[in-house]
């Protein structure tokens, strides 16, 4: 795996937000997205599903507060708690409606103005199973055994049509992964539940 520094560009804006409360990050894998988090000053609570990627985080990012646990299950965070949330390819396992849940509980966890920052596979990233699978529900396939959901501007757009305002939307490819990968990069603030 590559460096893949996207977070930088958005650190003011998260600073704004977030002020002096934890910032949440879903699926923290192994610690790096965690670690420009707390690098920047955050207070950073992390989870992840992996109990091995938990363990590296925390070595890596000892003043991160790090979880082993399902995105299902509660945050570590209650209502109202976050001043900003991060969630970089780690909402892609779901059927639609669950993940339309999932970011109505995203959106609950910030505070009111609060910043989610994600960034969701698009139906383009061919290298990693937007392609050639087996279909569960339209964009979503079994690829290699594992349920994984692709995101078309139309389905980005839904995600954050009640309750959020959308700042930016931008289709982009990174080399995260050393192949080229194609996804949706996404800022949005907690509005007024419409």
């Amino acid at each position: 795996m590559l460096h893949d520094p996207w977070l930088a560009r958005w650190l003011p804006q998260l600073k704004d937000s977030a002020g002096t409360r934890p910032v949440l990050e879903i699926g923290c894998g192994t610690g790096a997205d965690t670690a420009t988090l707390a690098d920047a000053g955050f207070a950073v609570v992390a989870f992840d599903l992996s109990a091995g990627s938990a363990a590296a985080t925390r070595l890596r990012v000892p003043s991160a507060q790090v979880h082993c646990q399902d995105v299902r299950a509660p945050f570590p965070l209650g209502t109202g708690e976050a001043g900003a949330v991060i969630a970089s390819l780690s909402l892609h396992y779901f059927a639609w409606t669950e993940t339309l849940d999932l970011v109505r509980r995203i959106r609950d966890t910030l505070q009111p103005g609060g910043l989610f920052l994600c960034r969701l596979n698009s139906v383009e990233d061919r290298h990693f199973g937007a392609a050639g699978h087996p279909a569960i529900e339209p964009n979503y396939y079994l690829v290699d055994g594992q349920p994984k959901r692709f995101f078309d501007e139309r389905s980005t757009a839904e995600l954050f049509a009640s309750g959020w305002q959308l700042l930016s939307m931008e289709h982009q490819t990174t080399r995260k992964y050393v192949r080229q990968k194609a996804l949706w990069e996404v800022v949005a603030r907690r509005g007024d539940v419409l």
